[in-house]
């Protein structure tokens, strides 16, 4: 009996935690040395950057369908991708690429819930 109750102290804690929030971990975003809207619309005259950087979004649109298997992102064209990502930009030009890819994600799912960052 005594096992159980530290058990259930620390269930009870780790629930507390989740719904206050503060055991959210930061995202850790994995890509490009600058992932600045800066860098996305200086790649409007360079496809091959462009095309790179579609493709790191769409990747991550992939993931995102991988960990949440029941809220998945559909089938969305580069040109899709592009058009959300140049209008991100356009209303948060000091904010960064990967920021729109993570909105993407919540908008395109139907989770409707932006990620902790």
């Amino acid at each position: 009996m005594s096992r159980r109750v530290p058990l259930l102290s620390l269930l009870l804690l780790f629930a507390a935690l989740i719904a206050t929030g503060t055991a959210a971990v930061p995202i850790k975003t994995v890509g490009f040395d600058d992932m600045s809207c800066n860098a996305w619309v200086k790649s409007k005259d360079d496809a091959e950057q462009r095309k790179i950087y579609l493709a790191w979004i769409r990747g991550v649109l992939t993931g995102h369908n991988y960990a949440r298997q029941s809220q998945q992102v559909s089938a969305i064209s580069s040109g899709t991708v592009e058009n959300f990502v140049d209008r991100y930009c356009v209303e948060k030009p000091l904010g960064e690429f990967s920021d729109a890819a993570l909105r993407m994600s919540d908008k395109f799912s139907g989770r409707n819930e932006a990620i902790t960052r």
